[in-house]
This record gives structure tokens, C-alpha cells and sequence, in this order.
């Protein structure tokens, strides 16, 4: 049995985080009083600008292997540190050996868009289960669009097809928000997101990518080669690729419940000139409030035969991706429900 453990979110700016024992003393000048939190209930701290970590606590978290990642005010990947790299090179070099193979850079490419495309697809068809009429008839439409997809992804050839069928099965979803989200602006707006809805989207993905990095950094994998997005300088390109199969479910059904629940209100964000949109800081607190509860959620695992935690589906992913690459399955399945 795994403990979840959890991610510790400083958002408040003039926090200063720092090293207490065993534990980690959180202090802030509008907050008197001793606040401490056990570190071996942490396995991740993520920092927004604004928010100081002291060095002691830096060390500390480096020799537990404890990672921190800092993050600018609306969510955007600043840097991270995690200490000693986990793993053994065996793996990185049997990472680098499917790369160079084109026809397992394929396939794996194939893998993690069928991913997204199935979860696409489920998401679309519980929303078209809970309406009727001309909306629920638009839904069914858009997920029999994703399940051709996928017939068209089986017959890809190469990487350039892989990569269309996923950027039209893409702009098909997104262009169907307002159906999915009656009141959501449709298409995708992004750097910056310039309505309420992209712009709680694109903090949810950058909430899974400091997660889906973390997981591939702690089974031995670089982050920064990847097989569907290639190598991209500066991205993490294997954490984008084992994203897709994960966003559907984990970020825009998280997002887009919040939405056509109304919990998500005006006072959660606020527009700079120019036009982009942000969080405020109610808005962050409040997604990281839900996001913390979903990623206790569990869900169905056909792989393992048993329910996962969401905050771990991105660890035994990126475990399977490891076995995979070391020759130990023979193929590497994406996280799908039915």
C-alpha cells in the first residue's frame, strides 16, 4: 500500500518557509503565532513568486530528495530543484535507445495520444449523459469525431500525422466548449489565456506538469527527451507527452465541473490591460483547495486491476513507461477509463 502524500501550495506572498527540526516553520507577518508543518507529510513543495524558502530548508528538502518548484503568480513554470537524480543510467540510456528507433518512437508517440483521445471521448460522453436535446445530440457528435480519431491515429505513418490527428482532435475539443460549459468562451486562448475558463485550464496543466515531472525525475527518466514532442530546448518534452493521456480527466474535468457548477465566480479572477487573464488570489487558493481534493480521488486502473489515487496515476504511469522501455513489457499502455 502507498501513503499519499501531499504536495504543500505557498501562494501568499511575503511567506517565508523555514527548516524547524524535523519540520517546516511557515511564517508570514499578517499570520502571528508558530506554524509548523511535519516534513514527512511533504513530498513536493511548490512556491509562487513572492513566497522564500530558507537555505537550510533548501538543503534539507535536496538530501530527502524532497523537490520544490517555484511558479510565477498565474501558474507558469519558474524553475526546480530536487536534489540527487533518482534512478540508474540504464534506464536514461534504454530512454535514449527508443528515441533513436523510429518505429518505437512511433508507436510510443501513438500511445500517449490514444491516451487523451479515449479519455477525450469519455469525458465528452458523460457530459452528453447528464443533458438532452440539440446540446446533448452536438456531444455525441464531437465524441464520435474522437473515436474516428483514433481509428485515424492506428493508421498514422509517421510522426507528422501523429501529430496532426491529436492537434485537430485538440481544436475539436476545445472548439466545443461552450457546448461542454454553456457560458465558456469556445476554442483555446493561451500565453496569455484571455477568458476565466483558459485561464483556470492552463493553471490546472501547469499544476499537472509539476506533478508529471516530478514522477519521471523520480523513476530515472529525463524529463526532456520525449517521443511525441521530440527535443524541444527549455521543455520538458516527456513530461508534455505523458501529460496528454492525463489532462482530459485529471485538469479539464476538474475545471470544467468547477465551471458549470458555478463555484468557480467573477471574484476568482481578474483582467490586465491588454486583454489577459488571471488568477486572484482567491482564485488560487480556492483551484488548489479542489485540485487537492480531486487528486485523492480514486480511479479505475485496468493495467493494475485496481483503483489509483489521482495523484499517483502520474508515478505508476511513468513506472510504466520505465518497464517498457527496459524491455520488461512489451508495450506501454496509457491510463484510460471506460
Amino acid at each position: 500500500m502507498t501513503e499519499l502524500l501531499r504536495t504543500l501550495y505557498a501562494t501568499t506572498p511575503g511567506t517565508s518557509l523555514h527548516l524547524d527540526g524535523d519540520a517546516m516553520r511557515v511564517v508570514h507577518p499578517e499570520r502571528p503565532g508558530r506554524h509548523l508543518v511535519p516534513l514527512v507529510r511533504i513530498d513536493h513543495i511548490v512556491a509562487w513568486n513572492g513566497v522564500a524558502l530558507s537555505e537550510d530548508l533548501r538543503h534539507r528538502c535536496a538530501a530527502d530528495g524532497r523537490s520544490v518548484t517555484w511558479l510565477t503568480r498565474n501558474g507558469r513554470f519558474l524553475s526546480r530543484s530536487s536534489g540527487p537524480q533518482n534512478g540508474n543510467p540504464f534506464v536514461r540510456l534504454a530512454q535514449f535507445r527508443a528515441y533513436e528507433n523510429p518505429d518505437r518512437r512511433l508507436d510510443l508517440a501513438r500511445a500517449f495520444v490514444a491516451g487523451k483521445l479515449h479519455n477525450y471521448r469519455q469525458l465528452v460522453l458523460r457530459a452528453a449523459r447528464d443533458c438532452s436535446g440539440a446540446r446533448q445530440a452536438r456531444l455525441r457528435e464531437l465524441a464520435d469525431r474522437h473515436a474516428d480519431a483514433l481509428g485515424e491515429l492506428a493508421r498514422t505513418a509517421d510522426l507528422a500525422q501523429v501529430m496532426g490527428v491529436e492537434g485537430r482532435a485538440a481544436r475539436n475539443f476545445f472548439q466545443g466548449l461552450d457546448v461542454i460549459a454553456p457560458g465558456a468562451v469556445a476554442g483555446r486562448t493561451r500565453r496569455p489565456p484571455t477568458d476565466p475558463l483558459n485561464c483556470l485550464l492552463s493553471f490546472g496543466y501547469g499544476m499537472l506538469r509539476v506533478a508529471v515531472h516530478g514522477a519521471l525525475e523520480h523513476v530515472g527518466l529525463d524529463p526532456f527527451l520525449g517521443y511525441l514532442h521530440g527535443i524541444r530546448p527549455g521543455k520538458p518534452a516527456l513530461a508534455l507527452d505523458l501529460m496528454e493521456e492525463l489532462r482530459p480527466l485529471l485538469v479539464d474535468r476538474l475545471v470544467l465541473t468547477l465551471f458549470n457548477r458555478k463555484q468557480f465566480t467573477a471574484k476568482h479572477t481578474e483582467e490586465l490591460p491588454g486583454g489577459a487573464v488571471q488568477l486572484t488570489e482567491d482564485g488560487r487558493k480556492f483551484f488548489l483547495e479542489e485540485w487537492t481534493k480531486a487528486r485523492e480521488r480514486p480511479w479505475p486502473h485496468a493495467g493494475l486491476g485496481r483503483d489509483v489515487p489521482a495523484a499517483l496515476l502520474p508515478l505508476v504511469q511513468a513506472r510504466l513507461l520505465a518497464r517498457h522501455l527496459r524491455g520488461d513489457s512489451d508495450t506501454y499502455l496509457p491510463w484510460t477509463v471506460t
